[in-house]
């Protein structure tokens, strides 16, 4: 798969998922949206049924005798006794109270205003809260009777209400949200006139209601959302992943099958000529000839070898003999061994041996190997001559090995990769640098195998240093 179809790809999914987002999010704030229309009409159904009692119980003779001749209002401000001939004890009782009723109909209907001094805040306030409950709403809530003559609240949550200088109701905290509240129905209002006042409630947690009434929904709807973008998220990353590992696999391959081919072509062109009848006359040449093949041969076995224990180490296929080794030992025999080389190129390799305590228990073959690797990629990526340094120290419970040269060094992002299967520094200006990109991939495993540590310090152009750390006294896992 190349990478414009993997661009498509996560192009196309990307734009999927938001849709999907989008369409969920809509359908939920639709749901909140008929939720409330719901409650509201709920709301408004029950305050109108409270404000039917309100005026059934204004238009009660009791309720307008008790009004009369108590209230500010000069309308009001009559004598009771025009009213007791009206209301002869001659007229039956049926009569009488249609006559009272008439009366105090009448009475509100010419000055409503009057009327809402009628209202009792006890019997307001257990009215609603039996009407909303009828509608199955539980919330706490704030309620008030708003009059439209003194533009304030004349009763708030049951209890009446007395301003204070020029300080009214509705400036305060809890009135402000009864004013601005969507909830009201007109008291005593008829065709033709100005409604007295209004009926008001609020509820504060009205929103955190509405979205309760979602909540299973927007749960499962964000739970699957995420769901489905980890698996976007991981098939991508999958995508990537195998990408890489396949780039790296065909590199691998065409450096196994260039390091392959040098040596069976020497062996090839070492076996042919033993085969010349001049080469057959003269035992010297056949000696050489055959420790060609055989040198090569050697060298062919150990890129085998390497191939074959990375494959053990992935698999946790192998054993580790563990022995009481010296670090110092281990690193003065590698030293010496890449020696060597080094002056070939006319470049020096120095050990500062400043661990006390440098005994360790581990497998000797397998440490001896990673002193080498890392020897020899400090040779390898090397433009100049080689400079190396090592240095062990004592550490907290165990000995550090410092390995510094002064070579190409990594960028960051090599830093992340270095130790990956596979992977290979770019070499820049060197165009020889050999190998499978196996060696710090086999140098991590064989540390972690000893319940060692490694990390890498390097600048580009300044070189390398890598940290191994040991510990001593602790026996490692087989």
């Amino acid at each position: 798969m190349n990478k414009r179809t993997i661009q498509i790809i996560m192009i196309l999914m990307s734009v999927a998922l938001m849709g999907i987002s989008m369409i969920q999010f809509y359908w939920l704030k639709k749901g909140i949206d008929l939720n409330a229309l719901n409650f509201n009409d709920r709301v408004i159904l029950a305050l109108n049924r409270v404000k039917q009692n309100i005026e059934d119980k204004a238009s009660q003779w009791e309720n307008f005798n008790k009004t009369l001749n108590t209230n500010d209002n000069s309308f009001f401000k009559v004598d009771k006794d025009p009213l007791e001939k009206i209301l002869t004890p001659s007229l039956s009782e049926y009569m009488r109270e249609q006559l009272q009723a008439q009366i105090a109909n009448t009475a509100w209907l010419i000055k409503p205003e009057v009327a809402l001094q009628s209202i009792s805040g006890s019997d307001l306030k257990r009215d609603l809260r039996i009407e909303l409950e009828n509608q199955g709403i539980k919330l706490d809530y704030d309620f008030g009777v708003f009059s439209n003559e003194i533009n304030d609240f004349i009763l708030t949550n049951g209890n009446y209400n007395v301003n204070i200088g020029e300080t009214q109701m509705s400036d305060m905290g809890m009135a402000k949200n009864l004013v601005k509240s969507m909830h009201q129905v007109n008291l005593f209002d008829s065709e033709g006139s100005e409604p007295a006042g209004s009926l008001r409630v609020f509820f504060p947690k009205k929103t955190s209601f509405l979205i309760k009434s979602i909540l299973p929904a927007l749960i499962s709807s964000i739970l699957l959302t995420g769901l489905i973008l980890f698996c976007f998220v991981y098939t991508i990353n999958v995508i990537l992943t195998q990408k890489k590992v396949s780039l790296m696999k065909t590199d691998f391959i065409n450096n196994m099958t260039h390091e392959f081919k040098t040596p069976i072509a020497t062996i090839s062109l070492a076996a042919d000529s033993i085969n010349n009848p001049m080469v057959k006359s003269k035992p010297d040449m056949i000696e050489r000839y055959a420790d060609i093949i055989k040198q090569e041969n050697r060298r062919m076995l150990n890129q085998v070898e390497k191939v074959l224990q990375i494959a053990r180490l992935d698999k946790k296929d192998f054993q580790l003999k563990i022995v009481s080794l010296n670090l110092n030992d281990l690193v003065n025999t590698a030293m010496e061994n890449s020696r060597l080389r080094i002056n070939k190129r006319g470049g020096h390799i120095n050990a500062y041996l400043k661990s006390n305590r440098a005994n360790i228990y581990g497998d000797e073959n397998h440490i001896s190997n990673v002193l080498h690797n890392l020897i020899d990629n400090a040779i390898k990526y090397s433009e100049r001559a080689p400079e190396i340094e090592i240095e062990t120290s004592d550490a907290k419970n165990g000995v550090e090995v410092a390995i510094s040269d002064r070579g190409i060094g990594m960028s960051k992002d090599d830093l992340k990769k270095i130790f990956e299967k596979f992977y290979r520094v770019s070499t820049g200006n060197l165009h020889d640098v050999k190998g499978f990109g196996l060696g710090l991939s086999y140098v991590k495993a064989i540390v972690d195998a000893h319940k060692g540590k490694i990390s890498v310090e390097s600048e580009q152009g300044k070189g390398s240093t890598f940290r191994l750390f040991f510990p001593n006294g602790i026996t490692p896992s087989k």
